[in-house]
């Protein structure tokens, strides 16, 4: 008889500060370069010295990290770059037979590879970048509703093109790039009140595949006949540790959770006009990626409707006490006639404008931290070649 091969474990690190689909993705090919993946989260103060201010804390990228369905197991006080001594315990104590990183770069602040040493010791594994996302890119987007939307400055000069500064924040959900004040100009003055203006879009370069949504669905789960079906729906825009916390307490008051998301014109209309931030797309994954959740509703209704409770057998619709805008009257009121309607308290007071809050207020850091991020993200692109994804 032969013997069974041991379970490979794979290791794969990281600092997962405002964790996207693009995260999820990564460790989601991580795990299929083993069979038990171990994840480590950065140190607060290792993200400061090699990369700038972290916009989440420790605690709340674990918390991300943890929630991710293909993590294993999660390490924390990780250091940056993996030292001897570090894949010394890796290989000891944790038993890891590979290191896994995707093919973009990971220097130090002195240049050299943070991954040589695992490189070296032939215990390196390379997986594809997810294109089209980082964490530079989102925050390069919510800096870019600063300067087009916020700026007193730019208020003052675009104050008299109402009908192009309208634009400008519509846009801004699906990451639009107005050019330059004198392109402003010249769109405004040829533009009739029929044509509106189309700004080149720069910012989002996602590009949704069919393959994309089937590698992040739960293939095969589905809602038994007499499964207490759960119904959570909302933006989730940029998914954050406060849509964790309640998708998990959804989680445990029934046995198969389903998550509506709005779609972008209607986040739009209840928010702001420079929000969402990620686009339906994008956020379809973050939600689907989440261990709590069975299955999704793209662009599902604002309010409950009869035909949404019967189509998908809804037990109960829950909500948590955190509402990152007004409802509309009539949004839970078939929910709340047809008693099933159940608020569960909020352990984070965590929102989407909080992030933003939180990258505007030291926007100085994060401008410097994105334009030396964002040059060698456009030489990665540049010189850029094809990998096989996992």
């Amino acid at each position: 008889n032969r013997r069974k091969r041991r379970p490979r474990r794979v290791y794969m690190d990281g600092c997962f500060d405002m964790m996207h689909y693009g995260h999820a993705n990564a460790l989601r090919q991580a795990k299929s370069c083993g069979d038990y993946l171990i994840v480590g989260v950065v140190t607060d103060e290792e993200i400061l010295k090699n990369k700038g201010p972290p916009v989440f804390s420790e605690k709340e990228r674990i918390t991300m990290v943890e929630a991710v369905k293909w993590v294993d197991e999660v390490i924390t006080g990780v250091p940056y770059e993996v030292s001897s001594e570090f894949m010394k315990m890796l290989f000891t104590k944790h038993k890891i037979d590979y290191i896994i990183h995707g093919d973009d770069p990971c220097l130090l602040p002195d240049g050299r590879d943070a991954y040589e040493l695992a490189k070296k010791a032939g215990r390196y594994m390379e997986i594809k970048r997810t294109e089209g996302v980082s964490s530079t890119d989102i925050v390069g987007r919510m800096l870019l509703c600063y300067h087009q939307v916020v700026s007193p400055f730019k208020r003052q000069r675009r104050v008299h093109k109402t009908k192009s500064m309208d634009k400008i924040e519509q846009d801004f959900s699906m990451g639009s790039d107005i050019g330059s004040d004198s392109e402003l100009e010249d769109a405004a003055s040829s533009s009739s009140p029929k044509t509106p203006i189309k700004p080149p879009t720069r910012m989002s370069n996602f590009m949704p595949t069919s393959r994309r949504l089937i590698q992040f669905a739960n293939a095969g789960v589905k809602a038994g006949t007499d499964s207490v079906v759960v119904y959570v729906d909302g933006a989730f825009d940029m998914f954050h540790p406060g849509h964790v916390e309640i998708l998990k307490a959804a989680k445990s008051l029934g046995d198969y959770l389903i998550v509506g998301l709005h779609d972008d014109d209607i986040v739009s209309r209840t928010r702001g006009r420079h929000y969402p931030i990620m686009n339906l797309h994008e956020r379809c994954l973050s939600v689907l990626a989440c261990k709590y959740v069975d299955e999704i509703v793209i662009g599902a209704p604002e309010a409950i409707t009869r035909e949404l409770l019967t189509t998908f057998n809804i037990a109960i619709v829950a909500h948590g006490t955190v509402y990152e805008s007004d409802p509309l009257p009539e949004q839970y009121t078939m929910a709340v006639e047809n008693g099933i309607f159940v608020e569960i308290p909020s352990k984070s007071k965590l929102s989407t404008k909080e992030i933003v809050r939180r990258i505007l207020s030291n926007k100085e850091n994060f401008e410097r931290k994105f334009q030396k991020k964002n040059a060698s993200e456009t030489e990665y692109y540049k010189n850029k070649t094809y990998v096989q994804e996992q």
